[in-house]
């Protein structure tokens, strides 16, 4: 039985924004840049991407924010809320450090469709690189009316010929991606199960941050469904306990600056 060989945390862009965003405290309030006088706490928001070494290819794992989010964003008004930090690491970044490009990615597996994990996603849409999304996102995201609605952006992701998945679904042997509604119509999580270092479920946006994860678990301002999301969370947590699995967060600071990025780190 084939099993991924190594996983290679990538660093997609960081983003700063309100921390009522990702975790509501009693209170809080939301503000943009343009307030500096703010009493909410004004965080950084990293993203990341997952690159999947596999004997049956090259698998990866969201896309990260796009090098033109200034312009991108203005019509939605995203770039006042979501700034992204100067001299920030981009997806295109990351993986030329390790000496690749979008064609070498044999299957991309997209989280969901927001403006912060699948703004890359034509990158890949090259007729060899198959590209992964929930049904139910799928479904949600493109038939939105308009160009946008809240964090999901047509342009990003319109007009891709994607494979469609419902459920729990194998990837490849030891790649799964477990559906964690909520946050969104079809949110997935990523769990990989490695020789050396076990199993690690990424939740992306399922849960943003540690404090979010309680127990008990602490909800968002972006959140489509909150007991859907609170169910997610607990199908999340009993695999985790099941399986002794190391959690990685969609957004966390403070675990980002504890885990091993690429080019030098990396996990079997």
């Amino acid at each position: 039985m084939t099993a991924p060989s190594k996983v290679h945390l990538l660093r997609t862009g960081t983003m700063e924004c309100d921390q009522t965003w990702l975790l509501l405290k009693p209170g809080a309030t939301i503000t943009d840049r343009s307030n500096p006088g703010k009493q909410a706490v004004w965080t950084t928001c990293p993203t990341h991407a997952v690159l999947i070494e596999h004997p049956e290819g090259r698998i990866l794992w969201d896309t990260g924010v796009p090098q033109d989010w200034e312009t991108r964003w203005a019509p939605t008004g995203l770039q006042e809320f979501f700034p992204v930090q100067e001299g920030t690491s981009y997806l295109q970044d990351s993986l030329a450090a390790l000496e690749l490009t979008p064609d070498d990615i044999d299957v991309l597996v997209l989280s969901h469709l927001h403006f912060d994990h699948a703004a890359n996603a034509k990158l890949f849409d090259n007729g060899k690189t198959r590209i992964i999304v929930n049904r139910a996102e799928h479904e949600g995201a493109l038939g939105i009316d308009g160009p946008f609605k809240g964090a999901h952006l047509k342009v990003d992701y319109e007009g891709i010929d994607y494979e469609l998945v419902s459920g729990d679904a194998e990837i490849a042997p030891g790649v799964s991606v477990i559906e964690t509604p909520g946050h969104t119509w079809g949110t997935m999580s990523l769990r990989v199960d490695l020789p050396e270092s076990g199993t690690k479920i990424f939740t992306s946006d399922a849960v943003y941050l540690g404090e979010s994860w309680g127990p008990p678990a602490v909800g968002a301002a972006i959140v489509w469904d909150s007991v859907r999301w609170l169910e997610s969370v607990e199908k999340l947590r009993r695999i985790a306990e099941e399986t002794g699995a190391e959690v990685v967060f969609g957004h966390d600071p403070d675990q980002a600056a504890k885990l091993s990025f690429a080019p030098t780190g990396y996990y079997r």
